[in-house]
């Protein structure tokens, strides 16, 4: 049994893997040009702000404190080295989509590719490795430090983090709130995001 609950980690996952989708369908589009659509998009831009939270907090608050307690374990270190590279390996394509001159299409292919692989490999073999490592403390200050990195954008990253979440997954994120986020959530950032149209409609 995991030792820590690593719900909000799939959902993140989760998530991400949901707006590549959109993402490549949008971009499938020859009726207008991608660029301008995604530029558009605030589901494109729910998508960038998640993910830099998301891989910035682990690459401050779980990377290091696990590299530093695995030392001299070469395999082990090795599958730290490969987490950072594949991180390191996105935002290029990021930004590309956004501004480089390439086909829009096969950096969005590019880029489902890297992230995909990048969630699965980290979902096989990095969180075991972190639930064998990481102190409930170290676990702990690693929530802190993604709420941290959401910070403002909370009311907009939450309820597009649980469009589409099991009734479990949804309990238990809301669980995490504070009542007054909980009420908020409930009769303010959840209406408004239903009310979003992330994506352009063909």
């Amino acid at each position: 049994m995991s030792e820590h609950d690593w719900t909000l980690m799939y959902a993140m996952h989760d998530a991400l893997r949901r707006e590549l989708e959109h993402l490549a369908k949008v971009t499938a589009r020859e009726d207008d040009d991608p660029r301008r659509l995604l530029a558009a998009a605030a589901g494109w831009d729910l998508f960038k702000t998640s993910l830099h939270a998301h891989h910035t907090a682990e690459d401050e608050a779980l990377w290091p404190v696990v590299r530093e307690a695995l030392a001299g374990r070469a395999d082990d270190l090795a599958l730290l080295d490969a987490m950072e590279a594949e991180h390191a390996a996105v935002d290029p394509l990021i930004e590309a989509i956004d501004t480089g001159a390439e086909p829009v299409g096969e950096l969005v292919d590019a880029l489902a590719t890297a992230l995909n692989a990048h969630l699965a490999h980290e979902e096989k073999e990095a969180l075991p490795l972190l639930d064998a490592t990481l102190t409930l403390e170290q676990y702990q200050n690693f929530g802190q430090v993604h709420g941290r990195q959401v910070g403002p954008d909370g009311p907009r990253v939450l309820p597009w983090l649980l469009d589409g979440a099991d009734d479990a997954t949804v309990a238990a994120t809301l669980a995490a709130l504070p009542e007054p986020a909980r009420a908020a959530f409930e009769t303010q950032w959840q209406p408004a995001y239903r009310a979003l149209t992330r994506w352009p409609v063909a």
